[in-house]
Formats: C-alpha cells, sequence, structure tokens
C-alpha cells in the first residue's frame, strides 16, 4: 500500500523481530493516517532533500514492540514515529538529518540516539498532530539502560 509518494506501508511494517516471533505488525486505520502524516510532514521533505532514506524501524505492533523491549509510551506504536540510519547511503550521515530535521522541519520529538559526538548510530524522529513539543534529545546508555537528556 502506497503511503505517499516515496513512501509504502511494508517500510513500516518490516520487522525481522516480528517474524522471528510469530507476531503480527499489522498497523490499525488510526495508525495508517498517523504513518500518513509522520511521512508527508517529516519524511517526504527528509526524502527531497537527501534522496531516498532508509526506515530502520517503523511502526511497531505493541506486542513486537515487548519483544524488543522498547518503551511502553512508543510512538512507534501508534505509527508517529521513525528511526532513520542513512550512514553509509549516498554520502549522507545521520547527523546530516538530525541536523536539517533540527533546523527546518516540525517535529514532536528528535533523538540523537547514541553513537559519538559527530553522528548518532541513528535518528529518532516523531510527529504528534497538533502537540508537537520540538523536543530534541540525546540517548545514551548508563548502566546498561538507556537515558535521555537534553540535547546541546
Amino acid at each position: 500500500m502506497q503511503i505517499t509518494a516515496h513512501f509504502n506501508l511494508a517500510e513500516f511494517t518490516r520487522s525481522e523481530s516480528a517474524k522471528r516471533h510469530g507476531v503480527s505488525n499489522e498497523p490499525t486505520p488510526e495508525h495508517i493516517k498517523n504513518i500518513k502524516i509522520l511521512c508527508e510532514r517529516v519524511l517526504e521533505p527528509i526524502r527531497m532533500k537527501f534522496g531516498p532514506i532508509i526506515i530502520s524501524s517503523g511502526y511497531r505492533s505493541k506486542v513486537l514492540n515487548h519483544y524488543i523491549g522498547g518503551s511502553l509510551r512508543s510512538q512507534h506504536c501508534e505509527g508517529k514515529a521513525a528511526d532513520i540510519d542513512m550512514d553509509g547511503m549516498n554520502d549522507v550521515l545521520n547527523i546530516d538529518i538530525f541536523n536539517y530535521i533540527k533546523n527546518n522541519l516540525e517535529f514532536d520529538q528528535l533523538i540523537y540516539e547514541f553513537g559519538n559526538p559527530l553522528n548518532p548510530d541513528w535518528v529518532h524522529v516523531s510527529y504528534n498532530e497538533g502537540k508537537n513539543r520540538k523536543q530534541v534529545l540525546r540517548a545514551i546508555k548508563v548502566n546498561g539502560k538507556t537515558a535521555y537528556s537534553p540535547y546541546k
């Protein structure tokens, strides 16, 4: 199912973990609506700027989210978030994507996920229609658990 000009539903529901655990990762019509808004407002502008992008994690059913150890409040479960990992594609780094979103787009959360001071391992972005907080965070590991702090 085509969601927007450059994104289809399979990109958001593809999951090796779901296959491995035999769980469904099918979004509801409401989730599909959220995915479409995320694509229109955030992912399509990134695509227009940088060319094809790789969504490493999109929609996650609650069951799938549990299996991978995701946050109980993950916006991935609502179809409102995507993780982008561009390293090595078209000479684009994840930091390029991160800075473009931060400086040019509306979003709810933007997270610099792990990595080093020069480049995150991946970029998490969410869009929450009418409720965007424009929150910019950095994820790090503290005693084996993920912690978030304001990005500086």
